[in-house]
């Protein structure tokens, strides 16, 4: 048996707001949408879906660092020029770190509802040819 992962679904408070975030800040192109309800992006080989919360959510109140979920975003070049106009334009970005072994450069960040994010990119003598 084979399985992949195509989609990931957040489940979010204003699905305009996020698409405009995650189009503009990774270019991330609308494969869907449902104008005000949902929306899926093209984010490599896995899409990204933005679902309006169910009704009894959405007057709930933000809690920072809630979820348990960490979106990934791998790129081959060019993180900390990214992180730096993400930090520019407003978005909670964490520096740049590094762990011992382990051969990426990282960074988290925060989208405009709290999802947090992480960009990694690999050391150059790991990319590929």
């Amino acid at each position: 048996m084979s399985i992949a992962m195509t989609r990931l679904i957040l489940f979010v408070r204003d699905v305009a707001a996020l698409k405009s975030f995650y189009q503009t800040s990774f270019g991330f192109d609308v494969v869907e949408e449902i104008e005000g309800e949902w929306v899926v992006l093209k984010a490599g080989h896995v899409e990204l879906a933005l679902r309006l919360v169910g009704r009894p959510y959405r007057d709930r109140p933000l809690v920072p660092d809630s979820s348990n979920a960490k979106l990934v975003f791998s790129m081959p070049s060019g993180m900390a020029e990214l992180r730096d106009q993400l930090v520019s334009a407003g978005v909670q970005m964490s520096a740049l770190k590094r762990y011992d072994g382990f051969a990426h450069t990282l960074c988290d960040g925060q989208d405009p509802e709290g999802n947090v994010f992480q960009l990694s990119q690999p050391d150059l003598d790991m990319r590929p040819a």
